[in-house]
């Protein structure tokens, strides 16, 4: 009992701290211990357990609740009610409303109350339903509780996305495998979609979904599927929401395959906005009807947007398309970017499409020219090299295992691309350059890369050289890359007692 009384007093300390060290930090109490000190779990907030989450940014409720429960939560919080989260155990241990691919069932609950939700354990989707089909059935169980989770709305440019998971069956750069292994890398999360699965009222119907099986770049594309109705020009997919001031010119950059056939068909972005006086209205009634805008496509992309294509084929290629397009937009509001299907022929029949999305950019012109003579700054630092460790696969094989470190100001680069440039212990004619990977750090590990074998007293070298990758696309200048200049000779193996002599 003593402990409990001063825990408030603890609370609050804590909450105080925490709002110095960390900008919008939140300490949350867990419903547990009653004010007297017992254990108890109470499924709401009330008289015995208030006290605690007075003293703190929100309180989490036991998941074992009745609707009941949540009526006299939301009157004990008050105006704080939003920050009470309601658990919802997504196993469905114990008496609770529903769990599984029923947790929308609590959620709906939940949110009809005006309280938010913390939603525990959603590891099910795996640990329940296994490997098997799991990018389908996470998408399902998402799907089921997008109506009552709030969209973290874009609110600034430039924006970009592979679609990237952050892991892959293989990895891709250009549209091309530089990679077949599978592999795991969170850091290289992007931005992902608003994804959608329903039918056309007036007939067909629409989805997206990630895939594993083809990429642009990194190791996941967006698949857009669906078939347009006989009643019907196109469909429109929601992908992103934004809640931004729109600048006057806008660029949007699109890079897709058609996996179908392309003659029936097109696909182009669409932005929407809202009017600047209506869009923080709280009164959603008297908000008006966001503006729909269909870019202009540009023949001629400027070069720098251009860049951003590289790799693409040209028209009537069946491979990787790049389009740019361009918007011109007055006192309004970002409000949602959508991709559109359009048949190309009026008909009585469904036209079936299947589109993969590899890339997406929404690019403020005037930023982008702005920050071109940024792009050719020499800002990175010379790259060192650490922890070599030299390996003979076989008689005639060497190879070498090496991290390399290097610093760039974190807010100018989205992630860095390391390039090899295979040595030689002969003059020959130099090498072509090979990407080799992706930081999203200033450091990268490489193991087990094949080198040139040393003979005698010859001297090899190697080429490194990281690629800064900047938020709006713009290519650094290969002469602004870090670079790094590996010469050995005579590589002593671990296993003869020797050291490498790297130079």
């Amino acid at each position: 009992a003593a402990a409990a009384r001063n825990m408030p007093h603890f609370l609050r300390h804590l909450t105080d701290r925490v709002h110095q060290a960390v900008p919008g930090g939140k300490v949350v109490w867990y419903d547990s211990v009653l004010r007297n000190g017992e254990l108890s779990w109470q499924n709401e907030l009330n008289d015995k357990n208030q006290v605690y989450f007075d003293a703190c940014d929100g309180f989490f409720t036991n998941y074992n609740w009745k609707e009941e429960q949540l009526l006299q939560t939301r009157d004990m919080a008050g105006e704080r009610r939003c920050d009470v989260y309601v658990g919802v155990d997504v196993f469905g241990r114990g008496d609770v409303v529903g769990g599984g691919f029923d947790s929308n069932k609590s959620l709906r609950l939940v949110r009809h109350h005006g309280l938010s939700v913390a939603i525990f354990a959603p590891g099910w989707v795996y640990e329940h339903l296994g490997a098997t089909d799991f990018l389908h059935n996470e998408n399902k169980f998402w799907g089921m509780l997008s109506e009552w989770l709030p969209t973290h709305s874009i609110d600034s440019l430039p924006f970009g996305t592979r679609f990237s998971l952050g892991m892959g069956k293989k990895h891709f750069n250009n549209g091309q495998e530089n990679g077949t292994k599978p592999w795991y890398n969170l850091s290289a999360q992007e931005a992902q979609p608003l994804y959608t699965n329903h039918r056309v009222p007036t007939g067909g119907w629409l989805r997206t979904r990630c895939c594993l099986e083809d990429a642009w770049s990194g190791g996941s594309s967006l698949v857009l599927e669906g078939a347009i109705p006989p009643s019907a020009k196109h469909v429109t997919a929601r992908l992103f929401s934004f809640q931004m001031p729109a600048p006057r010119r806008l660029y949007l950059v699109l890079i897709y395959k058609c996996e179908g056939p392309s003659q029936a068909v097109t696909v182009a972005p669409e932005l929407t906005t809202q009017e600047s006086h209506t869009c923080y209205n709280l009164d959603l009634s008297a908000r008006s009807e966001p503006t729909r805008h269909k870019p202009s496509r540009l023949l001629t992309p400027p070069p720098h947007l251009a860049q951003l294509m590289r790799g693409c084929g040209q028209q009537g290629d069946p491979g990787w398309q790049g389009r740019c397009y361009e918007l011109e937009l007055q006192n309004c509001i970002l409000h949602e970017l959508s991709v559109a299907v359009s048949r190309q022929h009026r008909g009585q029949d469904e036209v079936p499409f299947t589109y993969r999305l590899g890339e997406i950019w929404v690019l403020d012109a005037a930023h982008l020219r702005s920050s071109l003579p940024a792009a050719t700054g020499g800002l990175m630092s010379s790259i060192e090299v650490a922890h070599v460790q030299w390996h003979r696969p076989s008689s005639e094989e060497l190879s070498v295992s090496l991290t390399l470190h290097w610093t760039y100001p974190p807010s100018e680069a989205k992630c860095f691309r390391v390039h090899y440039r295979s040595g030689s212990c002969v003059q020959n004619p130099e090498p072509p350059l090979i990407q080799i990977g992706e930081a999203h750090a200033t450091c990268y590990r490489m193991t087990g890369l094949r080198v040139p074998d040393v003979h005698s007293e010859a001297s090899c070298h190697l080429e490194f050289l990281v690629e800064p990758v900047l938020h709006d696309g713009i290519r650094v200048a290969a002469a602004m890359w870090g670079k790094l200049l590996f010469v050995y000779s005579n590589p002593k193996l671990p296993s003869t007692g020797g050291t490498p002599n790297p130079r």
